[in-house]
């Protein structure tokens, strides 16, 4: 508690004044009054009333006189102006915006930093006034939720308990369009009727409850919006993170696997810890590191005869973050391609998919131009069994669910135009950048006669020359289909194989070749699925032809999904860290595993921003709300004036002690 002088000097001297004049008073007051009385009722209480004119007689008690000094004492402390120091709202409209991200399950805060926000806002919402309203919103990468404008303080106290933490990375943006949206709302305009404005804009306090660990937001317009950055977090918290772990076979040795992670020290101090490997829930490994602070380490295990399993990396070391503790990938049986080429005959094309390379990654199958007639065929390619098909010098009635190569002919899709047969095109570009053509040089390859040809919109140009495109992608319902304007081999005047192009020749053939079966084929060259980070997509495809996938998640919760484009099955509700069983079809046994890892360097470091950048504003974190100072004059006012009407009512009813 503070005081501040209000008065002058003088001014003191003459409230000084004022007690002692009060008690002289009583000392003076007469209250003799000659009366014949019949009796000597009252004898008693005149002499008493003698006493009191005498200065040396003790004075009698009076609950009048301790009244009258109590008020006089209350308005000399008012005077002194106490108060205490205190905190308050700005404004009377307020936003709430609480983080939920991985990093705000840091436990530098007891319990952890989500609950310390939480108990601010739930303190701030007991500051509002009666008339103040307000609105909370949760965010990560993501709105989680939204309690709409209230002046109900239990809707708001239930939303806020109410809040969960999640495993996600954190991004401001949405949450901010979501709060822009209520406070700034925009116009709106129907057909045949004039731009009208929806409502009246309405300023808001924005207050963020956040680590600051996300992106600065500067093209995002603040409007009506008064930020408040309240930094959660302790100002030199430890952790140390496993931001990488992935495992390759060594193309020395195939049989073994080595493993790779990759952590970073975001603390103050050194760290030395032991990193320790686990094969499906045994120990395999052990690593022992030292990580400066600030700075990154790497370990790496080298593993034997793994062929499928669940490797999971444990970092043996106290901090503030358990999340990015544990890491996960999962090693899969290669998954081979499924390729149909489709040919009259084409033997110098046949050879180059039945190297040892492309048979390591793919099963190819050779069918003559009569097998496009054939349901059985059809039924197959409409149902997504293949994963490329090559039609050499052929066309479908009907495009598969596969992506494709077309040699020497078009897809017979709309959009898909070809120009006249030119003789002796050069080639005078490719894109070496694109995985179709990476590595092919076609400055050495001779080409009799081709066609240039043109993509649907979207398509990409790869092989340009002299008469126009000669290679080309373009997408198609979520697959891609690649169209080589000119043939390998055709057929001559009198029917007879004749080669086009000196191509298979060249040393670039068999890489153009490697390259569509991995790229068009969809394979992978890892034999370990690569994690998602919680929250996002994972991608996955079958092992064996199969219409729908069950996915189990950590929790042992399963749930459904159903093939989509491209042959393939997109997962979503990846929310929970660790692995997921992945069935297929309704096979009783796991197909296969994918991990879902934190693997954010931003959510790792815990250390909580100063600053944040909104809207080209610079907003400085503050660790709590706007200091402000609650007077208490007023307070002893009230009490003074309700002691003045007691003393009223006493004195009025002559009551004395």
């Amino acid at each position: 508690m503070s005081i501040i002088n209000a008065l002058a000097p003088w001014q003191w001297v003459i409230i000084g004044l004022v007690p002692p004049a009060i008690i002289a008073l009583y000392f003076l007051k007469l209250k003799r009054q000659p009366l014949e009385v019949p009796s000597t009722y009252l004898w008693s209480r005149t002499i008493e009333d003698l006493h009191v004119n005498s200065i040396w007689q003790r004075l009698r008690q009076s609950l009048l006189l301790f009244l009258q000094l109590l008020l006089l004492l209350l308005l000399i402390l008012a005077c002194f102006r106490p108060g205490w120091q205190g905190a308050k709202l700005t404004g009377d409209r307020f936003i709430f915006l609480i983080d939920t991200s991985a990093s705000m399950s840091a436990t530098d805060v007891e319990p952890t930093r989500l609950d310390d926000a939480k108990k601010q806002v739930l303190n701030m919402i007991d500051r509002m006034e009666p008339d103040d309203v307000a609105m909370v919103i949760s965010f990560s990468d993501t709105v989680g939720g939204v309690q709409s404008f209230t002046s109900s303080r239990s809707l708001l106290r239930q939303y806020v308990n109410q809040i969960k933490p999640t495993n996600r990375t954190s991004d401001l943006r949405e949450a901010l369009r979501a709060a822009a949206g209520l406070a700034n709302p925009g116009r709106t305009s129907e057909a045949g009727t004039n731009d009208v404005q929806v409502a009246d804009p309405l300023p808001a306090t924005l207050y963020l409850l956040t680590d600051g660990g996300f992106a600065n937001v500067p093209e995002f317009s603040l409007g009506n919006l008064e930020p408040k950055y309240m930094r959660i977090g302790t100002e030199s918290p430890e952790n140390i993170a496993i931001v990488a772990f992935t495992a390759e076979r060594n193309p020395e040795k195939p049989d073994q696997l080595q493993a790779f992670a990759r952590l970073e020290n975001s603390g103050t101090e050194e760290a030395t810890l032991t990193a320790s490997l686990y094969m499906n829930d045994q120990l395999a490994d052990t690593y022992g590191v030292t990580v400066a602070a600030g700075e990154e380490a790497g370990v790496e295990f080298q593993l034997e005869d793994v062929e499928q399993g669940v490797l999971k990396l444990e970092l043996e070391h106290k901090d503030a973050l358990t999340l990015d503790n544990t890491a996960h990938t999962a090693i899969n049986r290669a998954r081979r391609a499924r390729v149909l080429l489709v040919t009259p005959e084409n033997q110098t094309l046949e050879w180059a998919l039945e190297t040892d390379e492309i048979l390591e990654l793919a099963a190819v199958v050779v069918a003559g131009t009569a097998e496009l007639e054939k349901k059985d065929h059809q039924d197959l390619a409409a149902a997504g069994y293949y994963d490329l098909i090559i039609y050499d010098r052929c066309v479908p009635k009907k495009m598969p669910q596969a992506n494709t190569l077309f040699i020497g002919r078009l897809p017979p899709v709309d959009g898909w135009t070809q120009g006249e047969k030119e003789n002796l095109p050069i080639v005078i570009d490719t894109d070496r950048v694109h995985p179709l053509t990476q590595y092919v040089e076609m400055g050495n390859v001779a080409i009799l006669e081709g066609r240039p040809v043109k993509a649907p919109p979207g398509g990409t140009v790869l092989i340009d020359s002299d008469v126009g495109t000669l290679f080309t992608i373009g997408p198609r319902e979520g697959y891609e289909d690649a169209v080589l304007g000119f043939a390998i081999i055709d057929d001559d005047e009198n029917g007879s194989p004749e080669p086009k192009t000196d191509w298979p020749k060249r040393r670039s053939f068999p890489v153009f070749i490697m390259n569509v079966v991995r790229y068009l084929g969809g394979v992978s060259g890892s034999t370990t699925t690569p994690s998602v980070k919680p929250g996002n997509p994972m991608v996955l495809r079958t092992q064996s032809p199969a219409d729908r996938m069950t996915i189990e998640a950590p929790n042992k919760r399963r749930s459904e999904i159903l093939r989509e484009g491209q042959n393939t099955f997109v997962y979503s509700n990846t929310d929970l860290l660790g692995v997921y069983d992945v069935f297929e079809g309704g096979g009783k046994d796991a197909a296969q595993q994918f991990a879902v890892n934190l693997f954010d360097s931003r959510e790792s470091n815990l250390l909580p921003r100063k600053t944040i950048e909104l809207g080209h504003e610079e907003v400085k974190g503050q660790s709590g709300l706007e200091p402000a100072r609650w007077e208490g004059w007023k307070w002893l006012l009230i009490v003074g004036l309700l002691v003045l009407v007691f003393e009223w009512y006493v004195y009025n009813r002559r009551v004395y002690l």
